[in-house]
């Protein structure tokens, strides 16, 4: 990217930080009963337990979809039929690559608000390839195997990027755990932004080796989230599950 383009993006990054936090401060959560949980890419809905556990214990309804993770279609899907469950408002939560599901399915009149961990945000019909490209380019790309279309994680590459803060035992099990991607499952595009009109919330990743931290801060500055910051590895949902769950009970109007 040259110096012009860089410059630009800056401007633009400044211009989404001001109008991010003023519609920040105005957020005024609907109480929900409900929380549905989208695990990411290179995992399952195994990854939010010590998440469910704690909004369990605060009374919550929860519900962790598992997707197939073979199209944006197909796992938009699988959450529309959890959602189709539900009984009343419902907070919609996705990790990583499941934040571009949430900002589709959240459009769903039961979502009563939406929280993104370490996720992707994508606008209607957004690139978000060529958004991402803008950024430097993370560490666990390097550990990425295909085989019959589909991608993994090497285990050396899960561990020191991935799950980088994570109790190495516990690492090694959500990497057994791990489940394939399609190959062109990042390539595929939403038709909607259901956080232009749902109250947002944003954990970023400060450590993350997976996503951008600096990307994960424009995306929740451009929805205007309510937006916190972890010293987390990309799996803060697990090594930060309490500020995690914390930000979800926000989210769902309960006082913490």
């Amino acid at each position: 990217m040259n110096k012009l383009s860089r410059l630009l993006l800056a401007a633009g990054t400044l211009l989404v930080l001001s109008a991010g936090t003023a519609m920040a401060s105005e957020v005024t959560p609907v109480k929900a009963n409900n929380v549905v949980l989208v695990h990411g890419s290179w995992a399952d809905g195994s990854s939010w337990s010590e998440v469910i556990s704690r909004l369990q214990a605060a009374g919550l309804n929860v519900t962790a979809v598992q997707n197939p993770l073979t199209s944006v279609a197909d796992d938009v899907a699988a959450t529309q039929r959890v959602l189709n469950q539900q009984d009343g408002p419902t907070v919609l939560v996705g990790h990583s690559y499941a934040g571009t599901v949430v900002s589709e399915a959240g459009v769903d009149p039961k979502v009563s608000a939406l929280v993104y961990v370490a996720a992707r945000a994508p606008d209607a019909n957004e690139d978000f390839v060529a958004l991402s490209a803008q950024y430097p380019t993370m560490p666990v790309r390097a550990g990425v195997q295909e085989h019959d279309g589909f991608l993994t994680l090497k285990q050396d590459a899960f561990l020191k990027y991935f799950a980088s803060d994570v109790a190495h035992d516990k690492a090694l099990t959500l990497f057994a755990v791990q489940q394939p991607i399609a190959k062109t499952l990042f390539a595929g595009r939403t038709t909607v932004a259901a956080w232009h009109d749902k109250p947002s919330w944003y954990a970023v990743s400060s450590e993350d080796q997976t996503i951008n931290p600096d990307l994960q801060r424009f995306l929740a500055k451009r929805m205007g989230a309510t937006t916190i910051e972890l010293p987390s590895s990309h799996l803060s949902l697990v090594s930060h599950a309490q500020e995690v769950a914390d930000l979800i009970l926000q989210a769902a109007g309960r006082k913490l």
